[in-house]
This record gives structure tokens, sequence and C-alpha cells, in this order.
């Protein structure tokens, strides 16, 4: 992850500096670094400007809760200590805010959104979000304030992504990891993007990597939005994105081997015999995985890769929680 290597008594002028500049990654710790200090950062094409290194290092998340700290400071003010046990995390994806209201704080909803406001000014749209439904992850959700719309165009990563909320499903809080993979991509790459949405792991890669990229997709209103997408950033990619409307299982047999391949698998899918046939060097294999079944989980690729005849390194890395001990994980796994 970037990192802007400061002297320690220009640390806090630059801080608020890439603050007003919207590239500070307030999900982040800074650490001091000797006499530096390794601030983190969004965006790291607008950090050079500043005339300090950029480092690709690991800074450490700050907990949960100091992530919603500003909300919590506004909420505390008007709800009791026995309705904040209750509130929820939400996200932002353009100028919405999705959020959960439980039942024990539906009478605290407008104060809810008028914290939300606080914190988020330029919000256009508040909405709850719902259950997932059909082979496309799609959620319902509830417009509780603002516009009567789920579309927006959500900024990351030097990107822009234009989504529907009512039709496809997209995750902001994979921001970091699609970072992640940008950086481990080369380029001159060839990319095999599966189950690629609107494109969001395939536009980041192309936009610090001139690697080509052939993303496959089934959600035909994912394509439309992709296609959108590619327009949208045209004036910024550095690599090219080659954008396949069909079922992975249908399409990727046909397709030739690639460098890597990423595969952000959807729960309850199994596409790991196809990714990894599919991969010279790299596979990035997501899964949804009971903590005390991550070992099984590498095991099972290594046994597939043994199937296949490949000689295989594997290292899970947790993602993200999914629900109490259950974790979006991904397996980067070195062919050789």
């Amino acid at each position: 992850m970037p990192a802007l290597r400061v002297p320690r008594e220009k640390a806090e002028m630059t801080k608020r500096l890439l603050k007003r500049l919207g590239i500070y990654d307030g999900k982040r710790r800074p650490v001091r670094e000797g006499d530096h200090v390794l601030l983190p950062l969004l965006d790291p094409d607008k950090a050079p400007e500043l005339g300090f290194d950029v480092l690709d290092v690991e800074l450490p998340m700050r907990p949960e809760r100091q992530i919603y700290r500003n909300l919590e400071s506004v909420l505390r003010e008007k709800l009791s200590p026995e309705e904040m046990k209750y509130v929820r995390r939400y996200d932002i994806i353009g100028d919405i805010a999705v959020t959960r209201i439980p039942p024990e704080l539906k009478h605290r909803r407008g104060e809810i959104i008028e914290a939300l406001l606080k914190v988020h000014p330029f919000l256009k749209v508040v909405a709850v979000k719902g259950f997932h439904r059909g082979a496309f992850r799609i959620r319902d959700y509830s417009i509780i304030w603002g516009e009567r719309r789920l579309t927006t165009v959500h900024r990351e990563n030097g990107v822009q992504i234009k989504v529907d909320l009512s039709k496809v499903f997209f995750n902001p809080r994979m921001k970091g990891e699609r970072y992640r993979l940008a950086r481990l991509v080369r380029d001159g790459e060839r990319v095999l993007l599966m189950f690629a949405g609107v494109l969001p792991y395939a536009l980041v890669i192309a936009r610090h990597r001139k690697a080509e990229i052939t993303a496959v997709e089934l959600n035909e209103d994912a394509v439309k939005l992709g296609l959108e997408n590619i327009e949208l950033n045209r004036g910024k990619l550095r690599g090219r994105v080659r954008l396949i409307h069909g079922d992975v299982f249908e399409v990727v047999p046909g397709l030739p081997a690639f460098d890597r391949v990423i595969s952000p698998t959807p729960k309850g899918v199994d596409a790991l015999s196809i990714a990894l046939g599919k991969a010279k060097n790299w596979l990035h294999y997501y899964d949804f995985v009971h903590e005390d079944e991550i070992g099984g989980f590498e095991s099972r690729i290594l046994e597939e890769c043994r199937k296949q005849g490949k000689e295989c390194r594997v290292k899970v890395k947790k993602v993200s929680e999914y629900k109490p001990r259950v974790f979006k994980v991904c397996a980067d796994v070195e062919l050789s």
C-alpha cells in the first residue's frame, strides 16, 4: 500500500495538505521511521508533486471503531449509551451512503441521517441495505433520504466507477485489495479477470499498469456499465481492457493461458479448477472461509495444483470479515 515518507517536522503540515487534496488514507495509521513519518496515501500518482518519496509498505489499519469515529462523535450527542451499541457500519459509494438501521434504532432514523450528512456533506442519497438476491448477488435497497436513485459515480485509486446498486454488485471495501493487486501486476502482463462486475479490478490495474486485461462477466447490466467505465476513464488508463459478456464456465475454457488470473469469486461458487488451469505464473483466488478451515482451503489449492501437474506456493490472507469467524480471503498462488 502506498505511503509518503516525510521528515518528522513536516509530517503534520503534510498530513493536512494530503487531507485537503483528498488523498490521505484515514483508515490506516501513520508510522514513525527514525527521523521520518510514513503517511498513508490513497492516490500515489499525485504524491510525487509534493517532493517526497512514495513507498509501497504495509501500514496498520485503524481499529474498526475509529474508522467511524466522526459519525459516532455526532451520534453520541443524540443517542443514549445503550442506543450507541446498535450503531452499524456504513459504506460511502459515490454520493450515496449505504447503511443498516437495526430495529432498536428505527425511532432514531432522523438523527442517523442528520449525522451522516454532517460527516459527509456531499451526500445526495441515504439508503438502507437489505439482503442479496438472485444469481448476481444484487441487494435490495430502500432510499430513506435524498434523490430517488441508486446510480452514482464512485471514485477510488485514481479511477471513476459508475455503478447502479439496483442492478449490479459492488463492494467499496475492496479498494485497498484492488490497489494491492494493481501493484503486483507488471507492465506487459496478460491478465484474466473472472467475475469482472463493472470492472473495478480491471480499471484500477489498467490505471497503474500497462497490462492487457481480459475481463469476463455474465450480468448484462454490469457489462453495459463496464463498457461505460472504460470510456469514462479512457484518458487515464495505461493498460487495455477487453470485456467479454458471458458465463465464466463457458467462456474461459476457450481462452488461452494468462500470466496472471484474478478471480473475485462470488460466494458459493467453486471456480478454482478453471482459474488455476488458465494461470501461468500467478493466481489470486478469493473465497469465503471459516477461520478454522483456512488450512484446509490452502490444502485444497495445493491438491488442485497437483492434479493439474503444477508446482505451487500458496499464501492465504484475510481480506475482510464476512460474518463472525468467517472471512473473505485471498489465496496468492505462485506457479513455477
